[in-house]
């Protein structure tokens, strides 16, 4: 089993780390002594944090700025296989813990850095997830004029750590050491990708993505007749055709107004308030059974807690005992891992450093001197 060693903070770091322990690597989360990851006391609606990115992990309190704890870190590196990291900029290499140092320790070691930047002219500014998407453009996109607005999720920092972990398991996957640094910017930059081509391409600025209707003609909410709101997209010809057949439209099919994506669209001023008017007079188990009988994309606004109770998503939770209670939360697609708990602080101190060769004595010493 391939061992990671996680010394990750709050978002970034941990997805890393959860992704390598739903994939079934043996993943240490090192922690600050006494407190442990900033996000262990985050509250509100944040309060899910550590529970939800910290799953299947073993917990080590280790002061890695005392001479001991740096000891006991760099026996750690000599067992392990990949170090993950996402402290702020210079704080590894003040450590003496820099990809360069490591290696001497480990020359098989893969070190996992992320960043709010990469190399060039702001590598040394910190930032996090929000600032990272007001400065790439992606707030921009999201918001409406004048009001740019966060993603629903820290989409940069979970991103960044998903093509970390790919450049990872290329490196494994070669037999290679190395070192992947990731930015945040960068990783924004790649999710706005897109809009900046487009941008050229046009020549124009382009208005916030929800600003201006998508490409197709019919793409939009609708209500049915109990009150429930689904988004209906027909993307093709060949849809449109079923779509009209499935909700008794057939008078559409033979106007030549409708007849293509792009003349729909410019007659989206008729056609969303004469489907609305459709949709209005059936209930939305009827609005969905006939949505999938021809095989037309939709979906079902929901809240994200409302997938509790969803038969499809159900499908891909697991159970995490935390603070003694039991919660559902998602996991990887592809998940492996046996243990889904999020780790109590420091809860494999002992088993750890027993493993590492440390006595009894040693780790109550250790433990004395708030070093775990």
């Amino acid at each position: 089993m391939k061992r990671v060693l996680e010394l990750g903070q709050i978002v970034a770091g941990p997805t890393a780390g959860l992704v390598f322990a739903d994939m079934g690597f043996e993943v240490i989360k090192i922690e600050k002594p006494g407190t442990g990851d900033v996000a262990r006391e985050l509250s509100g609606s944040s309060s899910g944090t550590f529970m939800y990115y910290n799953r299947g992990k073993k917990s080590l309190e280790l002061d890695i700025r005392t001479e001991k704890g740096k000891n006991v870190f760099k026996k750690l590196v000599e067992t392990a296989d990949i170090v993950i990291e996402n402290m702020a900029p210079g704080t590894m290499d003040r450590l003496g813990f820099s990809y360069e140092e490591l290696k001497k320790i480990n020359s098989k070691i893969i070190y996992m850095s992320i960043k709010g930047y990469m190399d060039g002219p702001y590598k040394n500014r910190k930032s996090l997830d929000y600032p990272i998407e007001i400065e790439s453009g992606l707030a921009y996109m999201t918001g409406t004029k004048g009001k740019p607005l966060r993603m629903g999720a820290s989409i940069v920092d979970m991103v960044a750590a998903i093509l970390g972990v790919a450049k990872v398991l290329q490196l494994l996957s070669e037999n290679k050491s190395g070192l992947v640094e990731i930015g945040l910017f960068e990783t924004a930059m790649f999710l706005t990708g897109q809009h900046i081509a487009t941008y050229q391409l046009e020549g124009y600025d382009l208005p916030p993505i929800n600003e201006k209707n998508f490409a197709w003609g019919i793409y939009d909410y609708f209500m049915t007749g109990d009150n429930k709101k689904i988004f209906i997209a027909v993307a093709t010809d060949d849809q449109w055709k079923k779509f009209c057949t499935g909700f008794d439209l057939n008078n559409l099919l033979s106007d030549q107004k409708f007849n293509s994506n792009s003349e729909r669209y410019k007659q989206r001023d008729f056609l969303i308030p004469l489907i609305q008017k459709k949709l209005l007079s059936l209930n939305y188990d009827e609005v969905k059974k006939r949505l999938d009988l021809y095989n037309i994309s939709y979906g079902t606004l929901n809240r994200p807690w409302d997938l509790l109770h969803d038969p499809q998503a159900m499908k891909y939770m697991v159970n995490v005992t935390y603070n003694n209670q039991n919660y559902e939360v998602p996991r990887l697609p592809f998940s492996v891992a046996d243990i889904h708990n999020a780790p109590k602080l420091g809860n494999c101190n002992k088993t750890i450093l027993s493993d590492l060769g440390y006595t009894k004595d040693e780790i109550e010493e250790l433990k004395k001197e708030i070093i775990i």
